[in-house]
């Protein structure tokens, strides 16, 4: 019989519990970076509907924005008081962003208030979870 199985066993166990902890500790990053919107309001139709829940990529975190990505904004008409707008990026340059609705009969948007300043991004939107039927990558 071959003896070397437990010592190699035992170097495994020994290897594994930091790269447990560092896979806990990137975890937790991970969800820290992370937040949850619901959408209310058919600015977004036919992409999001009203009830659909988004995970969203905080902003201090983001990834490269693009023209085309959903993002969310702090409303710009309404400072101060928490509430963020789902919105598509149109056109996006060092001075800020233009951010618009996709169903434009029901959206106010940068038609109405403007650029918005980059720092007033607040996430990217990666995924809806919710309702369950609709769930999946948002594009």
């Amino acid at each position: 019989m071959n003896n070397q199985a437990g010592p190699v066993a035992a170097r495994i166990r020994r290897l594994s519990r930091p790269t447990i902890r560092l896979g806990l500790l990137g975890a937790i990053g991970a969800a820290a970076a992370l937040s949850r919107v619901a959408v209310d309001g058919n600015s977004m139709l036919p992409t999001l509907e009203p009830g659909d829940r988004l995970v969203v990529l905080r902003a201090g975190h983001r990834r490269r924005l693009r023209a085309g990505d959903l993002v969310t904004v702090r409303d710009p008409r309404e400072e101060g008081t928490g509430r963020v707008l789902v919105k598509r990026i149109a056109d996006l340059d060092p001075s800020g962003a233009e951010v618009i609705g996709d169903n434009p009969d029901a959206s106010t948007d940068s038609r109405s208030f403007g650029r918005v300043p980059l720092r007033s991004v607040t996430g990217k939107v990666l995924y809806r979870y919710a309702p369950a039927q609709r769930a999946g990558r948002v594009r």
